[in-house]
């Protein structure tokens, strides 16, 4: 099984107390660490502009800001974003920021995908809301455009939501055709279907009967098209509430919901009790047999998020050092 590890970038609330000016320093602190280890093979931002779980004016830096800062700060690991938005940034222009960012890191970029879905901040930033169709559609035509970009130095598209006539893009990525398309979302009968045209990873619902269901209709999308299933890399996230013992955990747990108090009181419980209920939450050895039971589903990389992360690197470093090693 491969691990990827989530960054805290404040849009969960993630550095709430830590001064501005300390938060690059943060966030660089732990992709170094993960750079350095071996546990992790990728670090993870999320493409937000506005917190979780409500707008509450706290941090939330900008995704592809933070990929190009990591991949002139990092070595090692792969660059992805959970996930970026299409229609936040026309996608020819995107096509040339993610060509810069794999020139960069040395072609180590990841291009998390798709149709967004967060309407507070897409009507805050002007981009109004459309439909899900049409988000999906949009998607659709940007991924088209991407794979032109990044294959042939142009692309032309006369689409519905999109028109692009001969943009250029030179250099290419470093990576032969592009970073590799991560299509996030269980959309199943459209955004399912775009990932079995394009993706090399998927990313949907990670708990167990959700993910089969996913993962079957995935099969069943791959099979119309004629390829085959297993070229699809599937992938989810997941909480991490990790402890030597059960008492550890449950402290974690006060944590979480102790943290949140302090700028989302409201949701503070909620959110706590969503850690609680998640897959990996438990001792090791808890968490061993849970991502078992998992590999055996056919989710074979696991995009890790700690709450704690910015404060207190315990828990991962309890996870690297006795849940990685017994997946390998």
């Amino acid at each position: 099984m491969r691990f990827g590890l989530f960054i805290p970038q404040g849009w969960r609330q993630d550095l709430t107390g830590i001064e501005p000016r300390d938060h690059w320093q943060t966030m660089s602190g732990l992709a170094t660490h993960a750079d350095e280890g071996d546990a992790f093979e990728s670090i993870w931002v999320y493409d937000h502009f506005h917190a979780v779980p409500e707008p509450n004016g706290e941090a939330t830096h900008e995704a592809w800001s933070l990929i190009n800062a990591f991949a002139a700060s990092t070595s090692r690991v792969r660059l992805g974003q959970m996930c970026t938005c299409m229609a936040y940034r026309n996608p020819a222009y995107l096509a040339k920021v993610a060509t810069t960012a794999d020139i960069i890191s040395g072609g180590r970029v990841e291009m998390g995908i798709g149709a967004g879905w967060y309407e507070h901040e897409w009507l805050a930033y002007g981009y109004g809301f459309p439909s899900a169709g049409q988000r999906i559609a949009m998607l659709d035509e940007g991924v088209q455009i991407f794979k032109q970009m990044w294959t042939n130095g142009t692309a032309t598209l006369a689409g519905e939501h999109y028109k692009v006539d001969g943009a250029q893009l030179s250099p290419l990525p470093l990576q032969v055709d592009g970073p590799p398309l991560w299509i996030a979302g269980g959309g199943e009968k459209k955004t399912l279907r775009i990932a079995a045209e394009h993706a090399a990873y998927t990313n949907f619902a990670g708990a167990p009967e959700a993910f089969t269901h996913k993962s079957e209709i995935l099969r069943g999308h791959c099979d119309a098209i004629g390829r085959p299933f297993e070229e699809i890399t599937r992938s989810a996230n997941y909480n991490v509430v990790i402890g030597a013992t059960e008492a550890e955990v449950d402290d974690r747990i006060a944590w979480v919901e102790e943290h949140l108090s302090n700028t989302v009181p409201g949701k503070a419980a909620e959110v706590a009790e969503d850690f609680r209920n998640g897959p990996l939450v438990g001792t090791p050895e808890q968490i061993v047999e849970k991502l078992q039971e998992l590999e055996k589903l056919g989710m074979t990389y696991a995009i890790t998020y700690f709450a704690e992360a910015a404060y207190d690197r315990s828990g991962i470093e309890l996870f690297e050092s006795q849940v990685v090693p017994a997946l390998r």
